[in-house]
């Protein structure tokens, strides 16, 4: 096996992130290989999401690197973030972010689109994902007439729309009733256990206990633990 295939799929080293004169990251070095489920956890205001936006290029480091599979994410233009988060990561969020205007299938169609795949083909693929979760009996429907479980099932699809190396997820059962959040917890378990690299942010001990391989706290913008996360 090769250097480039032992490397991790995320990197980081040194980052600290200040907002005028407060301190969120305090020098986070973290790395992540593939196939890991990774959950960082630990109070409000400790980091965590800071921590979640810097790995997904949402927001840049005040001092130290981002890598992901070998890129540099500071050396990155606007322009190539863009790109870089639609090919590279998938991200789910707590509150969704569906466009209300748009039926399932073309919600979960559209990162394809941006970057190329013409319509036909992304709504093939849409529509097949769709079915892998679970959902396929809602691709004519909207957003608004779906539950929170249907509608974190439609986010899981749209985020894995490109095949990304990464999937990140911030609080992904967070607004979720006790069973929809199961079900939400068992669909990451499945796509770890298939391969897929998952970084979660959560308050959701049991979601990190049944889903990560590995569980990390961070707090005051740094880790202060981080351990193998225990078998159920």
């Amino acid at each position: 096996m090769t250097e480039s295939e032992n490397a991790p799929v995320v990197r980081l080293a040194g980052v600290r992130k200040e907002y005028g004169g407060t301190v969120a990251l305090a020098g986070i070095d973290l790395a992540v290989a593939a196939g890991e489920a990774v959950a960082v956890m630990g109070p409000s205001g400790s980091g965590k999401s800071t921590l979640l936006n810097m790995i997904a290029g949402l927001d840049r480091p005040t001092a130290g690197t981002v890598a992901v599979l070998g890129e540099e994410l500071g050396a990155l233009s606007e322009t190539a973030l863009a790109r870089y988060r639609r090919r590279r990561v998938g991200m789910v969020f707590q509150f969704f972010h569906l466009l209300d205007d748009l039926p399932v299938l073309d919600n979960v169609a559209l990162p394809a689109q941006l970057v190329g795949v013409n319509r036909r083909a992304a709504r093939e693929r849409a529509a097949g994902l769709l079915d892998e979760l679970g959902v396929a009996g809602r691709a004519r429907a909207y957003p608004s007439v779906l539950s929170g479980g249907e509608r974190q099932r439609v986010g899981v699809a749209r985020a894995l729309m490109n095949r990304p190396a990464l999937l990140l997820a911030d609080e992904p059962t967070g607004a979720l009733d006790s069973a929809s959040g199961e079900q939400v917890t068992d669909l990451l378990l499945d796509l770890n256990q298939i391969g897929q690299t998952l970084l979660l942010v959560t308050h959701d001990r049991a979601l990190a206990e049944r889903v990560a391989t590995r569980v990390i706290t961070v707090t005051d913008g740094r880790i202060t633990a981080d351990r193998t996360a225990v078998a159920p």
